[in-house]
């Protein structure tokens, strides 16, 4: 544990000295919980993005895009239950005077009893070598079978209360399981209450004649009371998506662990619009659909996992979330939501406008149901540097920080690197970025030593560099480094226009997804 949460240090400390996340107004000492992204940041977070809207609205000939605004009609927050319903609940320690959310606690120590079973696999894997049976270990290991009855029992009970959202049954459970504050150490706890997570604002020229708004904590509602505009406009056929990507906002109180839980954040979201009794299929499809989509970046398939809800949100009738192995263990990164016809429903019972659709196959009209899939790009972003962090001892006792970002997500994807800063190598160099920037970003360096070049493009995460020397005023020819092997090679400037592309373009990406 005190392993990872060294490594994730590292990485805090690696995006802000590489230009990826800076704390937002530094300068006036910062902001609590609202992040920058810097120069190499927001190129990576761009391409998150693009990897996104392309898989979505280039593979699925029946899924289109709109950018609806952050200010909507206060009364649509009152439709989708956000003003009654987005609430946290949360506890005080009286000693340290730190602000908790109550189900987080819960859930640490859930956590908990799954890294003690864990441990005792990794132990018993090492003792035994090849002949470890993890399954058999599992189902027999008294001391595993101790902590997953404990596990299990504490789980049980969390979700009953959660879904009663039972607030003494919460702070019972932590009273109950010798919860202590991470701060004080102590058991001093205030009970449970609820907190409404909407920023709110006015909007109107006199205080008197202005009105309450939100800020929005979610971006799909700009979906839903647009959804009649984008199908009769596009002539959409049911089943049809909408997606969007946008700013959102939540006053989290408990905003913690870098960007994956923010004020200010940025969602991916795609609503799709199915018939009533298939969107169970359409979930299904979705979840897979998903999952092939994260595990294409190559980061390994075993750092993602589905894990369905305990409690369901008001309007699902089915929910699972694609977590990610972050180093503060598996981590929520995308939910899939099966929301009925809640949405349009309620749009129609507030608005008091018909919002239905007339098919033409079944010749009748209905209020259509929709899965959600919905992607925190900040999330996103942070599993990406996660995933891709490397440290590595090299021959000769010297040590390199790599970022194997994939290639089509890289912020920069070639580095031109002239070997001295005379002879007509710069020129040449400039020469070379001129015929490849139109299509990728490629970067020019002619500070320090080579090898201290090479560490700076590794720490950033560009997969290829490039070298010009003496001999390619004669030759034509460069020497091609490898990110990922370090290993070099002699390749004709003409040929870096086959090279580079194929590796780095996101039709790559996309057409991996489309075979799968």
């Amino acid at each position: 544990m005190a392993q990872q949460e060294d490594m994730f240090k590292k990485l805090i400390s690696h995006s802000k000295e590489y230009g990826f996340v800076f704390p937002s107004s530094e300068l006036y000492d910062g902001l609590g919980a609202v992040y920058d992204y810097g120069q190499n940041g927001v190129e990576l977070k761009n391409n998150i993005k693009k990897y996104w809207w392309d898989s979505m609205t280039l593979l699925h000939e029946n899924v289109t895009g709109i950018d609806s605004a952050i200010f909507m009609h206060p009364t649509i927050w009152k439709a989708s239950g956000h003003v009654d319903a987005f609430n946290d609940p949360l506890i005080d320690n009286k000693d340290s005077k730190k602000r908790y959310r109550a189900d987080v606690l819960i859930e640490d120590l859930i956590a908990k009893y799954e890294d003690k079973i864990n441990k005792e696999v990794e132990k018993a894997a090492k003792r035994f070598g090849d002949a470890f049976d993890t399954q058999k270990f599992l189902e027999t290991n008294p001391r595993v079978l101790e902590n997953e009855a404990k596990k299990k029992e504490l789980h049980e009970r969390f979700a009953k209360a959660m879904n009663e959202n039972n607030l003494e049954e919460l702070r019972q459970i932590i009273v109950d399981y010798e919860i202590v504050c991470p701060v004080s150490g102590s058991r001093n706890w205030t009970e449970v209450r609820q907190f409404n997570l909407m920023f709110s604002t006015e909007m109107g020229s006199v205080a008197d004649g202005a009105t309450r708004i939100y800020l929005r904590p979610e971006t799909a509602q700009g979906i839903f009371v647009n959804f009649l505009n984008v199908q009769k406009s596009g002539r959409m056929k049911i089943p049809f998506g909408i997606a969007q990507i946008g700013k959102a906002f939540r006053n989290e109180i408990v905003a913690r662990q870098f960007v994956f839980r923010m004020r200010e954040f940025e969602q991916m979201e795609m609503q799709f619009f199915v018939r009533p009794g298939e969107e169970l299929k359409w979930f299904e499809q979705w979840k897979q659909t998903r999952m092939k989509w994260h595990q294409a970046l190559g980061l390994g398939e075993k750092k993602y996992r589905f894990h369905d809800h305990d409690k369901l949100a008001h309007y699902a009738n089915a929910a699972t979330d694609i977590e990610f192995e972050m180093p503060f263990g598996f981590k929520e990164i995308e939910g899939i939501h099966s929301r009925t016809d809640f949405d349009l429903s309620s749009h129609e019972k507030y608005s008091g406008k018909k919002i239905q659709y007339f098919d033409p196959e079944l010749n009748k009209s209905y209020v259509p149901y929709v899965v959600e899939t919905s992607i925190g790009v900040d999330r996103m972003f942070l599993s990406v540097l996660a995933g891709s962090y490397g440290e590595e001892e090299l021959e000769g006792g010297d040590t390199r920080v790599v970022l194997r970002l994939p290639p089509a997500l890289a912020p920069v994807k070639l580095a031109v690197l002239p070997l001295v800063k005379k002879d007509g190598l710069p020129e040449k160099a400039r020469e070379i970025i001129d015929r490849l920037k139109f299509d990728f970003r490629c970067q020019y360096d002619e500070k320090d030593s080579i090898g201290k070049r090479y560490r700076r493009q590794d720490a950033i995460g560009t997969p290829y560099c490039i070298t010009i020397d003496h001999d390619t005023m004669t030759d034509n020819c460069v020497t091609i480094r490898y990110r990922d092997t370090m290993e070099q090679e002699r390749v004709p400037v003409a040929g870096l226009e086959r090279i580079v592309p194929e590796k780095v373009s996101m039709k790559q990406l996309l057409k991996q997804i489309a075979k799968s």
